[in-house]
């Protein structure tokens, strides 16, 4: 097994996109490793032709990046302090937009990470059939291993 030396983790902004990125930390703390926590805008240019949208995809488009980059900038802020104390040797960030999974492995493959760490849930009912299961598809093509949390699973293995 390769040595861990660049973690990718990508980020929701959900509910649980801070204890996803608590557990990327602690994992890259483990190895000394570079944090990559990513958001990608989905782009929905190529739904176009479904519907007629109300607003310019385009202008739609650079105002979800200028607010997913706002966004990011405020939640690696609150991760710093715990990846820091983790032992995370860098903690970098990213927006990007295309389509989800493909971006996620294309930043993966760019910085060459040696582990995904990501959250199984995202999507649900309607979204998941249209956009599909990013954890799915990522882990069945990512160029490193990668692992996925539930963060839905409490107590998992612990007796009470």
């Amino acid at each position: 097994m390769q040595e861990i030396k660049t973690v990718v983790t990508p980020i929701d902004f959900s509910d649980n996109a801070k204890m996803i990125a608590d557990s990327a930390s602690y994992i890259a703390g483990k190895f000394g490793a570079e944090l990559h926590l990513v958001f990608v805008v989905q782009d929905f240019e190529d739904y176009s032709g479904f519907f007629v949208p109300p607003v310019n995809l385009p202008n739609l488009t650079k105002d979800l990046l200028e607010s997913a980059q706002q966004k990011m900038e405020e939640f690696v802020e609150s991760c710093r302090e715990k990846a820091v104390a983790a032992g995370v040797s860098a903690l970098h960030s990213k927006v990007l937009t295309g389509d989800v999974s493909e971006e996620i492995l294309q930043y993966a493959h760019e910085v060459s990470s040696n582990m995904i760490v990501m959250g199984t849930h995202g999507y649900k009912g309607l979204e998941r059939i249209m956009f599909g299961s990013v954890a799915d598809k990522v882990v069945k093509t990512a160029c490193c291993p990668v692992m996925t949390i539930n963060p839905y699973r409490e107590n998992c293995g612990k007796k009470e």
